[in-house]
């Protein structure tokens, strides 16, 4: 982070695209915030690229996701 402060991300999902190349999709529940890594860990520089897999990732846990009971 800029400012000096550090936040611990969750791997929550893994995706890999259509060339094969896997990304880890990470949480971090106090920040709220998503980020997308590589293979290797580290953070995507393509800002498009890393919206892409997070789409992509929610349309995933969406579709796997049990459905909703009625109340």
């Amino acid at each position: 982070m800029e400012d000096g402060t550090q936040h611990a991300f969750e791997v929550v999902g893994l995706v890999e695209d259509d060339e094969n190349n896997a990304y880890a999709v990470c949480y971090n529940d106090k920040a709220d915030e998503f980020v997308v890594t590589d293979q290797f860990g580290e953070l995507l520089d393509d800002d498009d690229l890393a919206q892409e897999i997070l789409d992509d990732f929610f349309v995933l846990a969406e579709e796997s996701s049990p459905p909703e009971e009625p109340a």
